[in-house]
């Protein structure tokens, strides 16, 4: 299994050019981790990790980058327990630093802001952070995907926890950077493949 820390070398080979699953929207963790380990590749962004997995299975992706543990809150589930299950060897993994951002719509202020969106792993996160703000957490299937929905909802007082790149994606304010409960947030993706390599 190919192991990278942070930053792709640029240097390894692509195993086949192609297309990679990741669950999400454009500007989530897991986008950004795609582009990071497989640059040669185009991230395809799925509403679910079962949707995602399904997709390399199937042969429609080549291959699927899948987080399953972070630093701060162990296993993500539900995507940990569908890798078990698919008893595929990863063939490559990349630990990723995650600095969430609390995000809003142009216009809005830190005082005004009454709940967060995002994916539960992140939302986990920060669980601290957000509880002394006086902010409460609301789930959303995905980080970058709750930035879509808070910038087309307009709304002064709902703000989304996601990465910093996805404000720019998404045309949003950032109110917080590093909302995170620890410093050193980490997580680790794997990449699956349904052919051996």
């Amino acid at each position: 299994m190919t192991h990278v820390d942070s930053v792709a070398d640029g240097k390894s080979p692509p195993m086949a050019a192609g297309r990679v699953a990741y669950q999400g929207a454009p500007g989530a963790f897991s986008h950004e981790a795609c582009l990071n380990l497989r640059p040669w590749d185009t991230p395809v962004g799925f509403p679910t990790f079962e949707a995602a997995i399904e997709a390399m299975t199937s042969g429609d992706c080549g291959c699927a980058l899948i987080p399953v543990e972070n630093s701060s809150i162990g296993r993500v589930e539900p995507a940990a327990s569908l890798v078990e299950a698919l008893d595929l060897d990863p063939i490559a993994e990349v630990w990723r630093p995650i600095r969430l951002a609390l995000m809003a719509a142009p216009g809005a202020r830190l005082a005004d802001i009454k709940t967060a969106e995002s994916h539960p792993a992140a939302l986990g996160q920060c669980v601290h952070t957000l509880t002394a703000m006086g902010i409460a957490a609301v789930e959303a299937f995905d980080t970058a995907g709750a930035a879509q929905i808070v910038a087309e909802a307009g709304d002064p007082t709902r703000a989304a926890v996601a990465p910093i790149s996805a404000a720019d994606a998404y045309g949003l304010s950032i109110l917080r950077n590093d909302l995170q409960d620890s410093a050193d947030n980490r997580t680790r993706f794997v990449l699956l493949s349904a052919t051996p390599t």
